[in-house]
């Protein structure tokens, strides 16, 4: 049986000149099928447990998919799968990943790298959805956005009470719980936050979202509850909003995940996108 479905990898010029691993995953035969962008969360990396099976399931179903390590997630191009340059994780910020975001919608627009593409579809998740939702208000490039266990303020991704001691000495440490990583974050990013409040605030941001946008959270997320779902919901009325019983943060993924069909919670969530990017 011949299997369609190929993957496509590459690099694109990010935040500060750090290359991003990309991958570009299609059916042969829907060379100009629409295209997904997939930004992914705080601790997490392109490859991620699932990643690849939802890049498959999407171009099974008619669509193009994207993903992208944003430039300081601490992979490289030579290690994906690895945290292993804590340096840049350390450095990087909320402004760095929307320049990031932003370099790879005009690598997927700008008609050199891929045949024509005039229609962007956006799926962020966690901290990614928060940067999705932001880029949305404010690029008309993106037709649909889609949000998987966004964020509603990055300030919710640390204890308030931490960001005294952050500023103190000048760096926060946050466990990978996998790998039993200490992964730095210098104050730079709450410097960030500061410094560009308007523009970072994603409640302000959500309100201003004119495009078609589906809201999925599951009902027993420990990492971001699900009254994250509903602060947006509530400042975007116009916003689908789906919840998924019994589902968690990753929507009942792992990694690594050795299965080759998806978890249930994600492929439902899986078909309700699919349903939504097509209507």
């Amino acid at each position: 049986m011949t299997d369609y479905i190929k993957q496509e990898t590459f690099l694109i010029p990010g935040a500060s000149g750090r290359n991003m691993l990309a991958d570009l995953t299609f059916d042969i035969r829907n060379r100009e099928a629409p295209l997904v962008i997939f930004a992914h969360g705080f601790k997490g990396f392109k490859d991620w447990g699932t990643h690849n099976l939802v890049a498959r399931y999407f171009a099974e179903y008619g669509f193009r998919f994207l993903k992208f390590n944003f430039s300081h997630n601490g992979t490289t191009p030579e290690h994906p799968l690895d945290f292993v340059d804590l340096e840049a994780f350390s450095n990087n910020t909320f402004s760095k990943q929307l320049e990031d975001l932003k370099l790879v919608i005009d690598f997927a627009t700008n008609g050199s790298n891929f045949l024509p593409v005039k229609t962007v579809f956006l799926i962020g998740h966690s901290k990614g959805g928060g940067i999705s939702i932001i880029k949305t208000a404010e690029d008309e490039r993106v037709k649909k956005l889609i949000t998987w266990a966004s964020v509603a303020d990055f300030h919710n991704l640390w204890p308030k009470e931490a960001e005294a001691q952050w500023r103190l000495t000048g760096k926060q440490y946050f466990i990978n719980s996998r790998t039993n990583q200490q992964l730095p974050v210098k104050a730079t990013l709450l410097d960030d936050l500061g410094q560009n409040q308007k523009r970072l605030n994603i409640f302000l941001a959500a309100a201003e979202i004119k495009q078609p946008w589906l809201i999925v959270h599951g009902d027993t997320d420990p990492t971001v509850n699900i009254s994250h779902a509903l602060e947006l919901k509530d400042k975007q009325p116009n916003a689908e909003l789906v919840i998924v019983p019994e589902a968690n943060h990753t929507f009942n993924s792992a990694h690594p995940y050795f299965e080759d069909v998806l978890p249930a919670a994600l492929k439902e969530v899986c078909e309700k996108c699919v349903e939504f990017l097509r209507d």
